[in-house]
């Protein structure tokens, strides 16, 4: 009799597991465009299947395209990962980016952020203003933005450009040599001082080609990064537990070293004379501060490491293909050095240059438009991160498509994809996947939506940290783009004539024997670090 009950249980489970599979799997998100949907896996098991059809390592970005265009293209897109994470609604028109990045009824500040950020926690820590939301995040965002606006920015242009010379230095040799080189170490080592000088002006001695002789924060973060390489799924926790722990192991270690620095730099803000304080960002924090309490030591610690990483990866990545570009572009390259002569005047010498700028860099950067240009072309074409949301259900939040459709997104990892939302034909026409600086010039940028580009996000919840981008990119182009001539090296290396010579093709750019790609390490990189050869320029 007790076999009975138990085999009769054991149906009524098995029944009842498949009815509430089928109804997850067949029926809660039907309304929404979407791939054929496996019982067991969801879509992970065509994501996988799309994956092996090109190059293994690209940027997940790129296989949720491949899969939505093979949908039609459709205004917002299914993807059900679960149960590695919940079912994502692909974004990928602009208009329904601008709807969960602005305010609305239900949520004045935007649409929550996704929980699938908490990921990220080993790198910037709980109480992270990227994760923070309602009052907590308007509190941290008031803290800070003193510390963002541009008035005060310019006062910590003498810092970013005394980061400068290791820089050109490791370009000098290189250039002597003409040894390879990564790119990508060059310049993440530079941004990683950068922001280092600006948050806490400290010295993280990040600028060492040999790990060995870098700061430990510097050592630590590269060695936490590296955990993250390629997980294209934000695998969880029960996944990759060995993982886990050596994330966490890192951050703890980074999370006591970073709040010794603001022990120390607490009592120099407090102690300095009036007219000899520090402008960091975070001595700017600290002024209506009575003590460093543990909470707000603990609190500090968070926004600094978030500084860090958001400060010097996005940008670092950004940089890697201004400059490849530029260097597979002759009439941009051309342009920018154009531009750097009429501004500046035909010294190249990187000294002169920052001193330039340390005089009079507030009135000289605002003036180049064509290496804003720049910029933002790169970031169009290659955003280093899209922003994730998501309404808990019961908040009945609704995105509205422009043919009429309307769906409710409650339960659903709102993902806004920038690499395909920035490269949309209707906005940005058949050159939508070309770099093409000039669109954003004169007459031809009144044209662009400005919902449409969004590398920075937009709404209450954009980046804090656009406006230091944007001047350390210039910056960083206005010393070097002169002097210098890179070369790409293996993926994305110029084809070359019978005489040496690279070969056009008919958009004005070099041909190449081989794409270079992103791929996913934590937020898009180039996926070969960028390699190069540079010479002086004649």
């Amino acid at each position: 009799m007790f076999e009975l009950l138990l085999l009769a249980a054991a149906a009524l489970l098995a029944s009842y597991l498949y009815t509430r599979l089928r109804y997850l799997r067949s029926r809660q998100y039907a309304h929404i465009p979407q791939l054929p949907n496996d019982l067991i896996w969801g879509h992970l098991k065509v994501f996988d299947q799309f994956m092996r059809r090109g190059i293994l390592d690209r940027h997940p970005d790129k296989i949720f395209e491949e899969m939505w265009e093979s949908r039609g293209r459709p205004p917002i897109f299914l993807v059900d990962l679960r149960p590695i994470n919940p079912p994502i609604a692909l974004i990928t028109s602009h208009d329904i980016a601008e709807q969960i990045s602005k305010p609305n009824k239900s949520f004045p500040l935007s649409t929550p952020k996704s929980p699938t950020w908490r990921q990220m926690i080993p790198i910037v820590g709980p109480t992270s203003i990227i994760g923070k939301e309602g009052s907590d995040w308007k509190d941290l965002r008031r803290r800070y933005n003193s510390g963002f606006t541009p008035q005060h920015l310019w006062s910590l242009l003498p810092v970013v450009l005394e980061k400068m010379e290791p820089f050109w230095n490791y370009l000098d040799q290189f250039a002597a040599s003409g040894e390879e080189f990564s790119l990508e170490t060059l310049i993440s080592n530079l941004t990683f001082d950068v922001i280092g000088a600006a948050v806490m002006e400290v010295d993280l001695n990040a600028q060492h080609t040999d790990r060995s002789k870098q700061g430990e924060v510097i050592r630590l973060f590269a060695e936490l990064m590296h955990t993250y390489n390629d997980d294209k799924n934000n695998l969880p926790w029960w996944i990759v537990p060995l993982t886990t722990l050596k994330r966490h192991k890192l951050a703890r270690r980074i999370d006591m070293l970073v709040k010794g620095l603001i022990k120390k730099k607490y009592v120099e803000a407090k102690e300095g004379a009036a007219g000899n304080r520090s402008r960091s960002i975070i001595a700017l924090s600290f002024q209506d501060t009575e003590a460093l309490t543990p909470q707000l030591l603990s609190e500090t610690s968070d926004q600094v490491r978030s500084f860090l990483f958001a400060g010097h990866d996005t940008n670092a990545s950004a940089l890697q293909w201004v400059f490849y570009e530029l260097s597979r572009t002759p009439r941009a390259l051309k342009a920018v050095r154009d531009e750097l002569d009429e501004i500046l005047g035909p010294e190249t010498d990187p000294r002169i240059i920052c001193a330039t700028l340390a005089q009079r860099g507030e009135h000289i950067l605002p003036r180049m438009q064509y290496i804003n240009a720049v910029i933002k072309e790169t970031l169009r074409l290659h955003p280093p991160a899209s922003t994730v949301r998501m309404t808990q259900p019961g908040h009945d939040f609704k995105i509205h498509t422009s043919t009429g459709e309307e769906y409710c997104m409650d339960g659903l990892i709102m993902y806004a994809c920038q690499s395909i939302i920035q490269r949309d034909p209707a906005v940005y026409g058949d050159m939508a996947n070309d770099w093409v600086p000039e669109r954003w010039l004169g007459e031809a940028a009144k044209s662009i939506p400005s919902t449409a580009w969004r590398p920075f996000e937009r709404g209450p919840r954009n980046c804090i940290g656009l406006e230091l981008a944007n001047l350390e990119s210039r910056v960083i182009i206005a010393i070097v783009a002169r002097k210098y001539d890179f070369i790409k090296m293996g993926l994305g290396e110029s084809a070359l004539d019978e005489k040496g010579r690279p070969v056009l093709n008919d958009k004005g750019q070099h041909k190449v024997h081989s794409e270079l790609y992103n791929t996913r390490r934590m937020t898009a990189k180039p996926v070969d670090g960028t390699i190069m050869k540079v010479k002086f320029s004649c």
